[in-house]
């Protein structure tokens, strides 16, 4: 039976790729970044792209399809140990009630199953307040969901990426469909070497644009914590990190502006930043996924850096697909 999905924060795509891949299509999608929905339209030209702020959504006026998964990557910064912390009081935190608001207009076709993705501290913040009260929406909601049912996954222990990445990803089941809220979490580790390598190209020449000038401010003292040609390394205040070799740090949304966050490599051409191109790799979209030519750089390490990991993802669909073919009803 074929599944379909509805995406709600889309971004570029991350969720929809990884669902796809595991056999879980996306046939609508909302994201109101009018820089990531061209990169997203340029990458799923079948999927009904609606570009809208999600407050001003309505599943009638819109004419959502009813659909048996929703997911949706909701904004992180309030939630995030490196940010404010202000969580619901802030109004990027309070967009998770729209994602309960429209599930509750979409009545007895509500999904039945919901997959979503944030910063690791929102399980933990204000003291585990932050969690209770997004647990006890989703289950107002008409959904199981429980502390358990809420899981860290790192992308480098669970997938064959490079990148340490770590992020919260919650599955809630409706009450209408499943007798409990149990949810297989991808846990098998993957123990198979990886290759940096097969991600970046190490001793390649780039565009002279990704190479810091000497007189930048940042080559001196990123170049001097250099000392393998093999490891990336990341600025990160005023402190220079080097990699293990074989690993990526985590991808940030603020990548690309200045030195800081975004992973450098010294080879012979020079000391450069990694290439967009080159992070949504190391994100796992396939080679054919590209960014339109009018999409500014800048924007290109943004919209890399918020992905959802594809590999994850996929994953995660895998475990939605069996769950809903051995005890859920389709929603349509």
């Amino acid at each position: 039976m074929e599944y379909k999905c509805g995406a709600l924060f889309a971004g570029i795509g991350g969720f929809c790729q990884g669902f796809g891949e595991g056999g879980l299509k996306t046939v609508w999608a909302v994201e109101n970044d009018s820089h990531a929905v061209a990169t997203y339209a340029h990458n799923f030209p079948g999927v009904r792209l609606i570009e809208k702020d999600v407050c001003t959504v309505k599943v009638d006026e819109h004419r959502l399809e009813p659909v048996d998964v929703l997911h949706a990557g909701f904004p992180c910064q309030s939630f995030s140990q490196a940010g404010g912390r202000r969580g619901f009081e802030d109004e990027r935190g309070m967009l998770f009630f729209e994602i309960i608001r429209i599930i509750r207009e979409f009545g007895d076709r509500k999904p039945a199953v919901i997959v979503l993705e944030n910063s690791p501290f929102l399980k933990y913040g204000e003291g585990g307040a932050w969690f209770l009260r997004l647990q006890h929406e989703i289950q107002k909601a008409g959904y199981w969901f429980r502390p358990e049912s809420a899981q860290e996954l790192d992308a480098s222990r669970v997938t064959a990426l490079p990148q340490q990445r770590v992020r919260l990803f919650m599955v809630a089941l409706s009450m209408d469909h499943f007798l409990s809220g149990r949810f297989n979490f991808p846990t098998a580790e993957h123990t198979a070497p990886k290759r940096l390598a097969d991600y970046i190209d190490f001793d390649g020449s780039v565009g002279s644009e990704y190479y810091l000038p000497q007189d930048n401010r940042y080559f001196k003292m990123i170049s001097s914590a250099v000392n393998s040609r093999n490891c990336l390394y990341q600025l990160r205040k005023y402190e220079v990190r080097a990699k293990e070799e074989g690993v990526c740090p985590t991808l940030t949304a603020n990548m690309g502006g200045g030195g800081h966050n975004v992973p450098f490599l010294m080879n012979g051409h020079g000391l450069r930043k990694l290439t967009e191109h080159e992070c949504l790799r190391l994100q796992g979209f396939p080679s054919a996924f590209t960014f339109p030519d009018d999409v500014p750089r800048h924007r290109r390490y943004t919209q890399a850096g918020n992905a959802v990991a594809v590999p994850v993802a996929r994953l995660l669909a895998a475990g939605v697909r069996e769950k809903l073919a051995s005890g859920g009803a389709s929603v349509r």
